[in-house]
Parts: C-alpha cells; sequence; structure tokens
C-alpha cells in the first residue's frame, strides 16, 4: 500500500437509489444498514444525499435520513453530500443542523450544495428557479452567521449558536471558489473528469482564505470506486447507474437501478449505446492493485486529503463486497476515528 493511500481518508456517500423490483422504504433501510457496515471497516465518514421528485432516489430529506443513520452508528461521522442550500432558508437548515449536533455531538458534518432541482417541474414545486443557484455564496454567509450569532435580524438560532459543526462545499467551477473565499473544505468530483477535477483545486488552493472553519485548504475527491474479484465482475458494478444515467439523458427521467444482467440484454438506440458506454469509461473500477494504482495516481495529481465513494449498484452484497476490499486495501482497521 502507498503511503498517499495510507494518509488519506476514505469515506461514504450512499444516495439511497432505489433498485428495480425493491421499495423507496427500502432503500432508506438499505442505506442506513450499509452506514452500519462502512462504520464496522473503519470508514471516516457517511454521508446523505438531497433528491426530489427523482423515481430512482428514496433520499429527499438529508437531515431527517443523517438523524436515522446517527441513531443507528456510534462513531463514524454523519453528514449531507449534501443539503442544497438554494432550496431552503438558511435559518431553518442552522436550527437543523443545531438539532443534529445536540443531539450527536462531535459527529456531524454540514455538506452544502448549489443545486435547485433536476427538472423545471421540481424546481416550480420548491418555488425556486435556476437563478437561485446564484445567491449560494450569500446564502452561505447567512448559514455560517446562524451559527456565530452575527445575524442582522436579532434573531438568535437555537440550538444553532455557538455550536461547531463543519462545513464543506460540494462544488465543481464556481462553487470552488465560493469554497476559497468562505475558507471552507472543498468536495469535488468527479473521478473520471481529472484534469477539471484538478483546475478546481487548483483555482480553490490558489485563492483559499483561511477562516474559523478551516485555517487550510482541505480537499475531498468524490467519485465512484468499484473493487471486486474480476475487472469483469468491477464493470458489472458500475452498468446499472451507467444504463440509468444514460436513460436519464435520453427520457428526461431517472429510473430505479435495474440489474445489470437486464441492462446488458437490452437493445439499445446509437444514442442511448454512447451515452451508457460513456458512463462506464473513465470509472475507478477494477481489482484491488488496478482500484490501488488509480487512486495513488489520483491522490498525487490532486493533493487530496480525503476520498468520497459515492458508488450505486443494483447488487447490494456485491457493493458491500467492494466496500470491504477497499477498506481493505485502504488500511482501514476497522476503528473509526473522529479526526
Amino acid at each position: 500500500m502507498s503511503s498517499l493511500i495510507a494518509s488519506a481518508r476514505f469515506s461514504v456517500l450512499d444516495r439511497s437509489r432505489i433498485r428495480e423490483g425493491h421499495t423507496a422504504p427500502e432503500a432508506l433501510r438499505d442505506t442506513v444498514r450499509l452506514a452500519r457496515e462502512v462504520e464496522r471497516l473503519g470508514y471516516h465518514r457517511f454521508w446523505v444525499s438531497e433528491h426530489h421528485g427523482v423515481p430512482g432516489v428514496a433520499g429527499s430529506a438529508p437531515t431527517v435520513l443523517a438523524a436515522a443513520v446517527a441513531g443507528a452508528t456510534r462513531t463514524i461521522r454523519v453528514g449531507t453530500g449534501g443539503v442544497m442550500l438554494p432550496n431552503h432558508r438558511p435559518l431553518v437548515v442552522a436550527e437543523q443542523f443545531g438539532v443534529l449536533e445536540s443531539l450527536f455531538p462531535g459527529r456531524i458534518d454540514m455538506g452544502l450544495g448549489r443545486s435547485v432541482g433536476f427538472t423545471d417541474g421540481v424546481r416550480r414545486a420548491l418555488g425556486r428557479d435556476k437563478g437561485d443557484a446564484e445567491d449560494f455564496a450569500a446564502q452561505l454567509d447567512e448559514l455560517l452567521g446562524w451559527f456565530r450569532g452575527t445575524s442582522p435580524t436579532g434573531v438568535r438560532a437555537r440550538p444553532a449558536e455557538g455550536l461547531a459543526v463543519p462545513p464543506f462545499v460540494l462544488a465543481m467551477g464556481e462553487g470552488a471558489a465560493i469554497a476559497a473565499r468562505a475558507g471552507l473544505p472543498l468536495v469535488i468530483g468527479d473521478l473520471r473528469d481529472r484534469d477539471r477535477m484538478r483546475r478546481g483545486i487548483d483555482h480553490y488552493r490558489t485563492r483559499f482564505r483561511p477562516s474559523v472553519w478551516a485555517s487550510e485548504p482541505y480537499v475531498v475527491v468524490s467519485g465512484t470506486v468499484a473493487v471486486a474479484a474480476t475487472p469483469r465482475e468491477a464493470r458489472r458494478l458500475l452498468v446499472p447507474e451507467a444504463w440509468s444515467m444514460a436513460y436519464s439523458r435520453t427520457h428526461g427521467t431517472f429510473p430505479p437501478l435495474p440489474p445489470a444482467e437486464r441492462v446488458e440484454s437490452l437493445a439499445m438506440t446509437a444514442r442511448e449505446r454512447d451515452l451508457y458506454a460513456s458512463g462506464l469509461t473513465g470509472q475507478v473500477a477494477g481489482t484491488e492493485e488496478q482500484v490501488a494504482d488509480t487512486l495513488e495516481s489520483v491522490l498525487k495529481e490532486t493533493g487530496a486529503q480525503e476520498v468520497l465513494v459515492t458508488t450505486s449498484t443494483h447488487d447490494r452484497e456485491a457493493l458491500l463486497d467492494s466496500y470491504r476490499r477497499l477498506a481493505a486495501l485502504a488500511g482501514l482497521d476497522g476503528r473509526t476515528t473522529r479526526r
């Protein structure tokens, strides 16, 4: 194992993806069960996501799901990847994380993003439009102000005020600049486009301003990592998500994850086949040796301190096996520590 891999933290983001033949409640319970398993394996954090009106995703209320995960675990850090701040009032977000931190002190992370919905219909239902993402920097500043008690309204965010819930910015492009100006840790993806990722990280580090939240830049790179006994088995882990992404691009809706064997028997249009092939290309997937080589290269190129793994697939046992293999190659010792 390389020193770069040994020194990096490894964490997990689970999107509570619904699988064909299974229900949304099952997906949420799968997320909680996965959190227990990755805690046992020694991963550093476990995060959940926010999606609205997506047929293939059950995780629509990340702070609620984070509470369930934190209640079912003991030591692993728990957070959001992320709460989409333009969808919410910053005061309410501060209150929610204040409650989480009060219930599970020292274990809560506040990952924040700037997306405003998957479709026009979802944005209308939320009372938002694409332009609301442009206010993310101001919304972020207001949110952090509630924890520090600096709101000009005279209102106090209870129980958030005075608590230190670590904030992270999920970003590509403009979001990296916002994270740098605010002096916050950066979560950046995806691992398939490393040139773009590296440019965003360089931009972030160059412009980083130390803050009460972080004295120096902190980079988390995120993306799919699939580990299996053979390259073919690792590739099959990628198949359901690659097809769902291709389907969403051609039909406008993101479906539940199909079994790999069904996808491999499908007749696809040329457009679907191109998008599907693109989804399988460039991912971090293979045997332990192959994945270790790729991860070492990623960490060397980016200087990242942490890897946030976002793998989704239909076969839950194969997914668990991948996380076990990754934990072994990363030298995780099964004792999660709060660093």
